[in-house]
């Protein structure tokens, strides 16, 4: 299965000033988010922040902020529990006519049944917190995450492995940000190909 541009949404968890100092190869991370950001604007996809409990951590590192839609505050190490789902997922659609009038079984559900964009490719610090349980509500949810590896950090390479081990096990994809930048062009003919390819290079 490959990465549909039109069915994907961006995530980025917590790249935030005082946090990305102590984590394990900490530039290269940063430096891949905020890589996958500037793909996802130029295809117009949907880029999506999370800062955990930013009064003690700081913000987001402020080039990975500006190219963030919106930029959820939280406090649960999972976005997911603090409303990340709603802004993923599209709001219902009103029903014509009064539908209230019908006996409930037969009244159309307001709430839809999966998001457009269900496709989440996900990355962020640390990965075997914020990140893994993000990713594990989303499954819940009925998303389905796919993880830039390679733009996921932890404080330590073990917990940030152990983290990649336990959400391919849950069903993530695992995949790198080069891998998401191909599979959502699809082909050299893309009218972005050549910009993309200078991002990458």
């Amino acid at each position: 299965m490959l990465l549909d541009a039109t069915a994907s949404q961006l995530v980025l968890v917590d790249y935030q000033e005082r946090l990305m100092p102590a984590i394990f190869e900490g530039p290269a991370v940063l430096a891949n988010a905020q890589r996958l950001a500037r793909i996802a604007r130029m295809l117009d996809l949907p880029v999506w922040g999370t800062e955990q409990n930013p009064s003690r951590l700081g913000a987001n590192d402020a080039a990975l902020r500006a190219l963030c839609q919106k930029t959820l505050a939280k406090m649960h190490f999972s976005a997911a529990r603090e409303g990340l789902g709603e802004w993923l997922r599209p709001p219902a659609k009103p029903q014509g006519g009064n539908a209230r009038s019908l006996p409930k079984h037969l009244q159309k559900s307001t709430v839809p049944q999966g998001a457009e964009r269900s496709s989440i490719v996900i990355a962020g610090c640390e990965a075997h917190v914020c990140l893994l349980q993000t990713a594990l509500d989303l499954i819940d949810d009925g998303f389905e995450p796919w993880v830039v590896t390679d733009a996921c950090g932890s404080r330590t390479e073990r917990n940030r492995d152990a983290a990649f081990d336990r959400l391919a096990a849950a069903g993530a994809e695992l995949v790198t940000t080069e891998m998401v930048a191909f599979e959502w062009l699809g082909s050299c003919e893309h009218p972005a190909f050549k910009d993309l390819l200078d991002l990458i290079k």
